[in-house]
């Protein structure tokens, strides 16, 4: 059998973050960014992003900062404070990295999402902040504010889903606030609540898809 291309989810190393591509036999021209949680890799949310757009590139990306047997964005002090110098750091890599991607395999950044979970969802929101204009489409699952300092940012052309789950109760209490600071800076947020703990599941897939257009999809408002 003929060995896969580099394409086709292997593991790259040749920029700034380890990151693995898969490419659909047809794709639409779409492509996710996937952000795994903490403690894992960059496989746990293929699966997930296959389901809310089967014909889109994906890209999932492996945080550098290492926990237990996986990875994580940035460092943690407490399960809701973190290193701000590393999230800074982490941040402007990752900005750097986005750029890098697109421009080495010809993703189209004007019709790219980027889907972060949890520490990964974390990320791309201070990336939002912290590069304006960069991301201007996230789907942020179970995230939380986490920069201490927020920088004047204009996000007026960004749109963002943030999906709590009623039983996360460590993130979800801090979720407002994130719609909040979001909000104040001008961009366009959709705020769900969903009735699970902190993981997630095909309730997520299915308010993912609908948020992003698919008429195929239907769903009542969130529980």
């Amino acid at each position: 059998m003929a060995e896969k291309p580099p394409e086709d989810g292997f593991l790259r190393r040749d920029l700034a973050f380890s990151y693995r591509l898969y490419k659909p036999m047809k794709p639409s021209g779409e492509c996710l960014f996937l952000l795994h949680g903490s403690g894992v890799d960059e496989t746990t949310l293929v699966a997930l992003g296959r389901q809310i757009a089967p014909r889109a590139v994906l890209v999932a990306a492996r945080g550098r900062i290492a926990q237990e047997e996986g990875f994580r964005w940035f460092t943690r002090i407490t399960p809701t404070r973190f290193e701000q110098e590393s999230i800074r750091t982490e941040v402007d890599a990752f900005a750097t990295f986005i750029t890098e991607a697109a421009k080495c395999h010809g993703l189209d950044l004007s019709r790219t999402v980027f889907l972060g979970y949890s520490n990964g969802a974390n990320l791309v929101s201070s990336v939002m902040l912290m590069h304006p204009h960069l991301i201007e489409r996230a789907a942020l699952l179970r995230p939380m504010p986490v920069l201490d300092d927020v920088p004047p940012a204009e996000l007026s052309r960004a749109r963002v889903l943030i999906i709590a789950g009623a039983a996360d109760l460590t993130y979800a209490p801090f979720a407002p606030a994130l719609v909040s600071l979001l909000s104040q800076h001008g961009a366009e947020v959709d705020a769900r609540i969903v009735a699970s703990g902190h993981e997630f599941g095909d309730r997520d897939a299915a308010i993912v898809r609908q948020w992003l257009g698919d008429p195929a999809i239907v769903i009542t408002k969130a529980d």
